[in-house]
């Protein structure tokens, strides 16, 4: 899809869709928002939706459905065991992403615990561009150990490579030296890397790495739920691929690897997922694990209503006006902002606009949870709800101290054909409005830490109350909203 160029108003994305339905949403007033934060201790995810003016948290399961797709779940067969539903999802699958053996889940976590249940043992080593939490989660509870093996560029916020989400073939090649096909379960890549701001792995890439795999003799995944941005990124920044389909990108993208899962909260606009592999034994290995924790294997878990429409938003994912729209609207988010010296993290990826909290707060220590800070220091000021993706979202060293996060990332997510361009562009105010007055932000301490995934629900709380001040040169500026 070619951007479209305003003659008179600086360029901008254009909502390639029309509203049939609304949702009321509702902005509180200053006040209602401090009392909101305290009560969630802190912590956007314990924010309760109505006190949300722009859910930024995530684009999983948050998307808005087509018209074909609820058509489309109409036309569901509920039958517990070989539902006709599970058919016609099972056929556009592994048509459009060239795997032939297929197995349903009910997100893309579900698959990351089957797949970590079937192939990892104690002590074995997963080497991947970088990891994600829940992925790391599963495969360390099972006794293995993950390695990542980014390009250095994807770590570095000065970098414009197109690709920060490749895996280093140089630190690969070494790795495969260094360990036997034996103490390796898997290679995982991410497409893209949604813990260093949604960066794309290329094509290039992907084929180096599989080729790598296949020569050692070491099974390759690909997490593909992030892979709708992926496949615009490839095609419009890999100069082989911008006269190629979709559709013809997937299949050959897909095609590389011995397993691919996605989550298709993200990739098809519904609420799923779902594991493809090539080998027949390993798809008989993984049923029973579907069994025991998902349900029959012609269901996964899901609605078969939800299936229904994540066999059309696979569908709908292959056309090219459909798939430009996240990547386009994130990339106006982050130019505008960097227009007005914001950091961000460049070029824009996939999934949402990324802050990066470092420089943004460079007076807070990483072990004030700098991430956690932005994230609540907007919502007071703004009612937006974003995402902490920093050191809060990493677990602690076995000695208690602080595993220090290589990036420092407030994720504002975009959901796909949720919000107008005023609403981002109310975003967009409101971040820099709170730039300008970064000095007031402090840092924050836990008050209740789970072991496991605190960034989910632990509690937090300003260390010296530095929100009050924050809130009253708010007040000060915007007399009219409070």
């Amino acid at each position: 899809m070619k951007k479209v160029t305003m003659k008179y108003l600086p360029s901008q994305p254009l909502e390639m869709h029309k509203v049939k339905i609304v949702q009321q949403t509702h902005l509180l007033d200053v006040d209602a928002r401090y009392s909101s934060m305290k009560k969630a201790g802190y912590n956007t995810f314990l924010l309760k939706s109505a006190d949300v003016f722009l859910d930024m948290l995530t684009d999983s399961g948050v998307n808005a459905n087509s018209d074909n797709q609820l058509a489309a779940s109409m036309q569901a067969d509920d039958a517990y065991a070989g539902s006709q539903t599970y058919y016609r999802l099972e056929e556009k699958v592994t048509s459009l992403l060239g795997l032939p053996y297929f197995l349903p889940a009910h997100q893309g976590r579900a698959c990351e615990h089957i797949l970590a249940k079937t192939l990892v043992k104690p002590g074995q080593r997963v080497p991947m561009n970088y990891h994600f939490t829940t992925t790391k989660g599963h495969i360390v509870a099972m006794g293995g150990i993950v390695d990542e093996l980014v390009i250095d560029e994807g770590l570095d916020f000065r970098s414009n490579h197109p690709f920060k989400g490749n895996l280093d073939l140089n630190k690969l090649e070494a790795y495969f030296k260094k360990y036997r096909k034996e103490d390796i379960a898997f290679l995982r890549l991410e497409a893209g890397t949604n813990l260093i701001g949604g960066q794309p792995i290329s094509m290039e890439n992907a084929k180096a790495v599989t080729a790598m795999c296949k020569e050692k003799g070491v099974l390759s995944m690909l997490d593909a739920s992030l892979l709708q941005d992926n496949l615009h990124f490839i095609k419009n920044r890999e100069e082989q691929y911008k006269d190629v389909s979709i559709k013809d990108i997937t299949k050959e993208f897909c095609g590389l690897f011995d397993i691919v899962y996605f989550s298709a909260r993200k990739f098809g606009f519904a609420k799923g997922g779902g594991i493809l592999v090539k080998d027949k034994d390993l798809h008989e290995s993984m049923k029973g694990f579907v069994v025991m924790y998902e349900g029959f294997l012609t269901y996964g878990g899901m609605s078969t209503k939800e299936m229904e429409a994540i066999a059309v938003g696979l569908e709908e994912t292959m056309e090219e006006e459909v798939i430009a729209q996240g990547p386009q609207f994130i990339e106006y988010m982050v130019n505008t902002l960097v227009k007005y010296d914001v950091p961000m993290i460049t070029p824009a990826g996939g999934l949402g606009a990324h802050v990066d909290a470092r420089r943004f707060l460079p007076h807070i220590a990483q072990e004030e949870y700098p991430s956690a800070s932005l994230a609540a220091a907007l919502y007071l000021i703004s009612g937006i709800r974003g995402m902490e993706r920093g050191t809060l979202s990493e677990q602690r060293n076995p000695d208690g101290s602080e595993k220090l996060a290589d990036m420092e990332l407030l994720r504002l997510a975009i959901p796909r054909r949720v919000y107008t361009l005023s609403q981002i562009n109310y975003a967009i105010d409101r971040i820099i409005w709170l730039y300008e007055h970064r000095h007031l932000v402090g840092g924050m301490k836990f008050i209740k830490e789970p072991e496991t995934l605190r960034f989910f629900f632990g509690e937090l709380a300003p260390i010296n109350n530095w929100q009050e001040n924050l809130l009253k040169a708010f007040k000060e500026d915007f007399p009219d909203l409070v």
